[in-house]
């Protein structure tokens, strides 16, 4: 039974991990597939916001008109974003605009919206909150009918028009966000490099460049929260296999003193006690790996949410390698008090 459970709870510390990690993967990517969806080719964005958080609405909506006379630039679109609770948001976007640039959203149910209290959903808020169309959707203080539930994958999980959410935010005629399509994709870092110059202090990106800066290590809030839940991890298999180890070497006192009375060297005790903390360890991160694959489809079916959980293989091999280093150094405080067993007491042991 406490063989058992040291492996469990090394397999909660390794799932605890690669959940995380696939968590925030997870995220991102979708972050990253919702803005190529867009089918822009340069992001304008507020001073002062950084790669994934917007300050509401600090863009005047004039730079739209501004922008369509620069070279190259065939069409813009703006939006303002309204965080929520979690990582939801609601977008305010012009759908002609929208779809003249990405080419419209494909819905799986109903349609686009027609009144200022429509609001469209994608697939994956639509099953989290258990949504059809004709449902009404109380958000910002504000009471929507459903029109629509789109596939995901473009700008947005939740839309509504722009000028309402301008309205409801406080923000008329201020936009989060700008969009632009040049008339070939490779006059975008030429375009980038001008605008740059007309209005200094704007964060500009081509879109290839927005995309591959959505990682993990780009990303400082999600790289110290993943850097802290590491360490906790690492508390939590040093104290387990600790507490396993110590108990195990107090039950076979006896037995380690048989060894040494039989001629075993410290050496030879110490590694009989080191191979058994790594078959626990690779045992349990074995079993963490498995039961990420549960987290993955609790997230799906029994808990329906908005965030995405990816696997990610490039960290089996570090959350293993974390909780065996725990798991070894665990073991360490165990293993020296076997080793420096007394023979005649350790015989003596009932």
């Amino acid at each position: 039974m406490r063989t058992f459970l040291s492996v469990f709870a090394i397999a909660v510390e390794v799932t605890m991990i690669l959940t995380l990690v696939g968590v925030s993967y997870g995220t991102l990517d979708s972050t990253a597939r919702r803005a190529r969806g867009v089918g822009a080719d340069i992001m304008v964005r507020p001073p002062g916001s950084s790669i994934i958080g917007l300050s509401s609405a600090p863009m005047p909506d004039l730079l739209i008109p501004m922008l369509l006379k620069q070279p190259h630039v065939t069409l813009a679109t703006g939006t303002v974003v309204q965080p929520l609770a979690g990582f939801d948001t609601v977008t305010g976007l012009d759908l002609n605009s929208f779809t003249k640039m990405s080419g419209g959203f494909h819905f799986l149910e109903g349609g686009p919206f027609q009144k200022d209290d429509d609001i469209i959903v994608d697939e994956y808020y639509a099953r989290e909150k258990h949504l059809h169309v004709g449902d009404t959707v109380p958000l910002i203080n504000h009471v929507w009918h459903l029109s629509g539930i789109f596939e995901s994958g473009k700008l947005t999980r939740i839309a509504v028009k722009l000028p309402v959410l301008q309205e409801l935010t406080g923000n008329p005629n201020h936009l989060s966000q700008i969009y632009l399509k040049v008339d070939n994709p490779k006059n975008a870092h030429k375009v980038v490099s001008a605008l740059q110059q007309k209005m200094p202090g704007y964060p500009i990106y081509t879109m290839e460049e927005f995309t591959s800066l959505l990682t993990v290590s780009s990303v400082e809030l999600l790289r110290n929260f993943i850097g802290v839940v590491i360490g906790v991890a690492v508390i939590v298999g040093f104290i387990v296999v600790y507490m396993a180890m110590y108990t195990a070497v107090l039950e076979r006192t006896r037995e380690i003193g048989i060894l040494k009375a039989m001629g075993a060297s410290a050496g030879l005790i110490l590694t009989l006690l080191l191979k058994e903390t790594l078959v626990l360890a690779s045992s349990g991160a074995l079993a963490g790996i498995i039961l990420t694959y549960g987290t993955q489809w609790c997230m799906q079916h029994l808990v329906p949410s908005s965030l995405t959980q990816e696997t990610v293989y490039a960290w089996w091999p570090i959350a293993g390698c974390i909780a065996i280093a725990g798991a070894l150094l665990g073991a360490i405080v165990p293993a020296m008090k076997a080793i420096n067993q007394d023979v005649t007491q350790a015989l003596a042991y009932e």
